[in-house]
């Protein structure tokens, strides 16, 4: 792709509703209705033989359940054909490997959601600087936070428009996500330098030149354990803990298989609304973070980590029990609070945008193996934080993240590429370059 060349472009962008409260309760029902439509739409197919389950007779079917069941209508036609679209879809993704089969969806574990899937019906308008109008159907003109322009009224036109848009309620409110394609002019290559990124826990992003990237936030508490609520500050710690104190009281006195009182779900309620703050403090450091580094560097290279297994459990069977099942239990909630997937998924994403690569290498031994030499000695990282190589001829320390960092970087450079760049074209270099010298 030459530059300068207009190439389409595809992506979302997540705006806060404001809903009244009359609003909020048609957009609960329309959610829940589109829940129980994905589970009539599930029971359906387990029931119907292999040679039956075809997208006509399943559209046959939900049809004859909207009639039937009266709190169906809340959930208008296409968001009712958009869940239809969306189970299928689902079917597809898991007979390719790239999913698991869909479930059932339980009222308090899934996310609720809706799906306009047509980009017209929204007539979005821009009333304000910080407001827009959009139109949500069986809902009515309601407001969203207008934080970034969007394609509309004279602008808006086969090449740049919003196709549709998803709503999704968190633990807060409801927000508006917008489906946009546009057609922009290709960016110019980032001639900026290289980099390798390791992710971890004490320091989220090491970066092989020692720019690393630190949210401020310490990892562990004064007593050595990890800290679950580092981005909260230390009255919503406070209100946390009397929450979940109060939530354990009133949890004791529910009998077995009995139902959740109320009281209970409010309380829990209100301790998803405070961890949702700090799910949202996260993610707009992780936006930020990655926003820079795409803009910094020319070639982001990042190990190719198979997330799913590190973080599983080490409790073992009754017949062969795991060791240290409570450390590696706290070690998997830190992985999966620092979100490292999503960081790779945000830098995708970003690099292409402004014309820089990302680059995915292999991941074994990166950590053990040391920068200076270029040996993997037995007992060089005895400490979690800190790597000393145990080579007699080389002897070299420093931060365990700024090692493996510099090694991610090396093995891009000698062409041991896991996953091709993405993003703008990036050669493979095959020639032997020296281990990074100690800096």
């Amino acid at each position: 792709m030459s530059q300068g060349a207009l190439v389409k472009r595809q992506f979302g962008h997540r705006a806060r509703l404001a809903l009244s409260g009359a609003e909020v309760l048609k957009t609960d029902e329309q959610a829940h209705a589109a829940r129980t439509l994905w589970n009539c739409l599930h029971a359906w197919w387990r029931m119907m033989p292999k040679e039956k389950r075809t997208l006509a007779n399943a559209d046959a079917a939900i049809r004859q359940a909207r009639k039937d069941i009266d709190f169906l209508a809340a959930l208008p036609d296409q968001a009712a054909q958009a869940v239809l679209k969306t189970y299928f879809q689902a079917w597809k993704n898991c007979w390719e490997g790239r999913a698991d089969a869909p479930t059932f969806k339980g009222r308090f574990r899934s996310v609720m959601s809706v799906d306009i899937p047509q980009g017209r019906d929204l007539q979005v308008k821009r009333v304000h600087r910080r407001w827009g109008i959009a139109n949500i159907p069986k809902v009515g003109r309601v407001r969203f936070r207008w934080t970034k322009d969007l394609p509309i009224g004279k602008r808006a036109n086969a090449d740049n428009r919003i196709t549709g848009a998803r709503l999704v309620k968190d633990h807060l409110c409801w927000h508006i996500a917008f489906r946009v394609t546009a057609v922009d002019i290709a960016p110019e290559l980032h001639q900026g330098p290289e980099a390798g990124i390791d992710a971890g826990v004490n320091l989220p992003l090491a970066l092989s030149d020692g720019n690393h990237q630190d949210h401020g936030r310490p990892a562990r508490l004064a007593d050595g354990t990890a800290d679950r609520d580092k981005w909260l500050n230390p009255g919503e710690k406070a209100k946390l803990l009397r929450l979940e104190r109060r939530a354990a009281h009133r949890k004791s006195f529910r009998k077995p298989k009995e139902r959740s009182s109320n009281r209970l779900k409010d309380t829990y309620d209100q301790i998803r609304g405070v961890r949702a703050k700090a799910t949202r403090r996260h993610q707009d450091w992780q936006h930020k973070t990655t926003t820079r580094l795409a803009k910094t560097y020319g070639v982001l290279v990042v190990e190719a980590l198979t997330i799913t297994n590190m973080v599983k459990s080490a409790k073992g069977t009754l017949e062969a029990p795991g060791s240290n099942v409570r450390q590696k239990a706290g070690l998997n909630r830190s992985i999966s609070q620092e979100a490292w997937g999503r960081t790779v998924t945000l830098l995708t994403y970003k690099t292409s945008r402004y014309g820089s690569a990302l680059v995915k290498v292999p991941a074994p031994g990166t950590s053990q193996r040391c920068s200076a030499c270029g040996t993997t000695t037995p007992g060089s990282r005895e400490d979690q934080a800190t790597f000393v190589c145990k080579n007699p001829e080389c002897g070299w320390s420093g931060n365990a993240d700024w090692n493996a960092a510099r090694n991610i970087l090396h093995l891009y450079r000698i062409g041991h590429v896991a996953i091709p760049a993405a993003g703008r074209a990036v050669v493979r270099r095959t020639k032997r370059v020296k281990p990074v010298t100690a800096r």
